[in-house]
């Protein structure tokens, strides 16, 4: 099969397109035929081995699990015999935060996929896994969002964000967005009471006072937090010392805030996906790329810029529903 391979650490360039042999699932996994995968920060900074601390999981020196990616949606090719939940023919879409994805089959665990609404396209659906968990879990399980609370979201129209917008707004919060202003209409669209344009506006110094506060950004500060929220939820960060500032700070103060690296569930896989089938949210695409040009996916997504989410096709042409 075909999968882009990475031997060592550093830019996108270090995924090559090569021939490798086709996984054989465990008693416990599924075989699953590509169909699309997305773009996601995890992706270039796992490939690029930063921060370095990650590397203990990844491998210190050189990638441990050679095949990169992690978003996926395709349709199972076969099962183990422990497998129950799924079955041969099913179209799923999932995540493997350890790799294997940008290949054309992986085998994951039943628990690590969930299968796809009828109505819903595979470019569509690997888009879900990464950003939508985040923000379900951002709001729900660390945020602990109530009904008619208000939420702030910086960095409110992209992969992670335009989720969470949508979602916030599905479970009954009034939401206000930072995002910039060109993409002041984009995210109304997706439901936004209010948008506060950082590049009108310096986010900084705004005195409005929320229930939630949620960073997907990752340039908020403790102050900013402390100022703007009752409780706040860090899902990005711009580098790593911004990081150990917040979270140092975060120690040594009572403000409650919480950051965390989303955990892949069957349960929350299927309340997106409910919620897409339902057409309470909609993923928005901005790119799509070939399968050969995953490199230049990647590549794109690290300007930060991208409005929604960026997928990447394998085969001539992917049908909605198959």
């Amino acid at each position: 099969m075909k999968a882009f391979i990475k031997t060592k650490y550093g830019g996108p360039e270090v995924l090559h397109l090569e021939e490798t042999a086709k996984p054989v699932p465990a008693d416990n996994q599924i075989l699953v035929k590509v169909e699309a995968n997305s773009a996601n920060p995890a992706d270039w900074h796992i490939i690029r081995g930063k921060p370095f601390l990650a590397r203990m999981a990844f491998g210190l020196f050189r990638p441990k699990d050679k095949i990169a990616g992690a978003d996926f949606a395709g349709t199972v090719e076969s099962t183990g015999i422990k497998v129950t939940r799924v079955k041969a023919g099913d179209r799923v879409f999932g995540e493997s935060l350890k790799g294997g994805a940008f290949a054309e089959y992986i085998c994951v665990s039943e628990n690590d996929c969930a299968t796809m609404p009828d109505e819903a396209g595979f470019p569509e659906m690997a888009c879900v896994p990464i950003a939508g968990l985040t923000a379900l879990q951002a709001l729900t399980v660390h945020g602990h969002l109530k009904e008619g609370e208000s939420v702030l979201i910086n960095g409110a129209s992209g992969g992670v964000g335009h989720f969470t917008v949508q979602i916030a707004k599905t479970f009954g919060a009034r939401v206000t967005a930072v995002c910039s202003d060109k993409n002041k209409d984009f995210v109304m669209a997706l439901g936004a009471d209010e948008v506060i344009p950082y590049d009108k506006e310096d986010i900084h110094n705004h005195t409005e006072k929320y229930d939630l506060v949620i960073d997907t950004h990752g340039n908020l500060t403790h102050r900013d937090f402390r100022r703007m929220g009752k409780r706040g939820v860090v899902v990005g960060f711009t580098n790593m010392g911004h990081m150990i500032t917040l979270m140092t700070k975060a120690a040594f103060s009572k403000f409650p805030l919480a950051q965390f690296t989303a955990k892949v569930s069957t349960e929350d896989l299927e309340v997106v996906a409910s919620l897409i089938k339902n057409m309470k949210v909609k993923v928005h695409i901005e790119k799509t790329f070939p399968y050969t040009e995953i490199s230049q996916a990647i590549s794109y997504i690290e300007s930060m810029r991208t409005k929604g989410k960026v997928a990447m096709v394998w085969g001539e042409k992917v049908k909605s529903k198959q």
